[in-house]
This record gives C-alpha cells, structure tokens and sequence, in this order.
C-alpha cells in the first residue's frame, strides 16, 4: 500500500517557473509557513528521456501525491510537450511508436491533470495572475478543486499573494 504524502507541483516549467520557485520560498522560509512534501523528490527524469519514459516517472510521483498543485499561466493550456507526436520514436505516417509503447498525444501537464483526477486527490490551480480564469486551465481540471489567483496589485504594485495560496493549500 502507497501512502500519499507529498505535494505534486505542475506548471509550464520554460515560462511559468518563478511562480514554481516562489511556492518553494515561501516553503524553504523561516519567516512564511507554507509546508508540503515535495513528489519532485522521489524519481528524477531527464529531458532527454522519451516522453514515455517521463510519463511513468510522474505517475511514480503521482502515486505518492495526497495534493496536485497546478499553476496556470498563459499558456499552460495550449501546451503541447510530452505528446508522443514530438518523439523521436514516432512515426507520423503509421502513428504508431517505433518501441512498440502506446501513443498518447497528451502533454505532460494533461497527462498530470488527468492522473490527479484519476487518483482523486486533492487539486489545487494557482493562477499567475491576478484573477482565476478558467479559460486556461486544462479542462480536465477546469471544474475540479480550488481555483485562486496567485497575485495581487496594490497601490500600482503587482505581489505575489501568498494568503490566497496558503488558504488554498489550508483548505
């Protein structure tokens, strides 16, 4: 029997990575109090590993996961990395895999989101920006878990707002 203990963190890793690493501030902090277990920490995967491959690893994590984390930012939804049509293995004539695996078109992000639903854990979209637009969120969570924005605007200032995660993550 697995027991889910760790927290799952999704987001568009090549645009959306300071969001990432401002939930892992507030964790690493003496001074905020946001605490999780990170699923990152139990399998590493490489880029260069075919997205099979990667597949597993974050099923592997996923498995262990009590909470998924999703950040949404602009183009989280349109998002295609991770479809075996990018593989090297794929041929687009027979769309079939050359190892013989099964083709999935998914990305890593709806592959994650379907897996989070799947496993009925606690779901969590984090919003890089100032309001909660659904419109962005994969649809295979777009209705599902809590949904807040990740900052806040104040006198001219854009911050990012750490009592509207903390809540979510409370809740």
């Amino acid at each position: 029997m697995v027991y889910r203990t760790k927290t799952y963190i999704a987001a568009d890793f090549d645009n959306d990575i300071n969001a990432v690493k401002q939930l892992y501030q507030w964790k690493d902090s003496n001074y905020w109090s946001l605490s999780f277990s990170n699923a990152h920490d139990i399998q590493q995967s490489r880029d260069s590993s075919l997205p099979c491959s990667i597949k597993s690893s974050l099923k592997t994590r996923m498995d262990f996961s009590k909470t998924f984390v999703l950040i949404v930012g602009e183009n989280t939804n349109n998002i295609t990395k991770g479809g075996c049509q990018h593989c090297v293995s794929y041929n687009g004539w027979t769309k079939s895999c050359a190892k013989g695996k099964t083709v999935d078109y998914r990305s890593y992000i709806k592959y994650e989101c379907d897996k989070a639903k799947e496993a009925g854990i606690k779901i969590i979209v984090l919003y890089k920006s100032i309001m909660v637009d659904k419109l962005k969120c994969p649809k295979q969570i777009r209705y599902e878990g809590i949904h807040v924005p990740m900052i806040y605007y104040e006198n001219g200032q854009y911050y990012w707002d750490y009592q509207s995660v903390k809540q979510a993550f409370d809740s």
